[in-house]
């Protein structure tokens, strides 16, 4: 599974800053997932960087360059998107993302859990 590195690296030294978080990283969306206090909250998807953010602002989001909205299986998922490498190299626009991510993690719904 080939990711960014880098970009993990970075997403991992942002989230370890923050107090009061509970950090959990997954393998997922082809890459590595960081899920924040149960529910996933940014992730790094082969040299994109995928964010969670609140699903009012996807049209907003939508209107700016770098940023694809996230399509499976047909179905556009609000809420959700990818953003290119050259609009997360600059910290400003990095901490930007981060704190939507963050910012909408504690009203994010937590995915239901696999029975076993």
């Amino acid at each position: 599974m080939a990711y960014d590195l880098n970009l993990a690296d970075r997403i991992r030294a942002y989230l370890a800053d923050v107090p009061g978080l509970d950090i959990e990283e997954k393998e997922m969306f082809k890459g590595v997932t960081f899920m924040v206090n149960g529910k996933m909250c940014v992730c790094v998807s082969g040299d994109e960087m995928m964010v969670r953010f609140d699903p009012a602002l996807q049209d907003t989001f939508a209107e700016q360059e770098g940023f694809r909205s996230m399509v499976s299986g047909g179905r556009a998922y609000k809420g959700y998107g990818y953003i290119s490498p050259d609009r997360v190299r600059s910290e400003k626009e990095f901490t930007f993302w981060m704190q939507q991510c963050l910012d909408f993690n504690p009203r994010a719904k937590a995915s239901a859990k696999k029975k076993k």
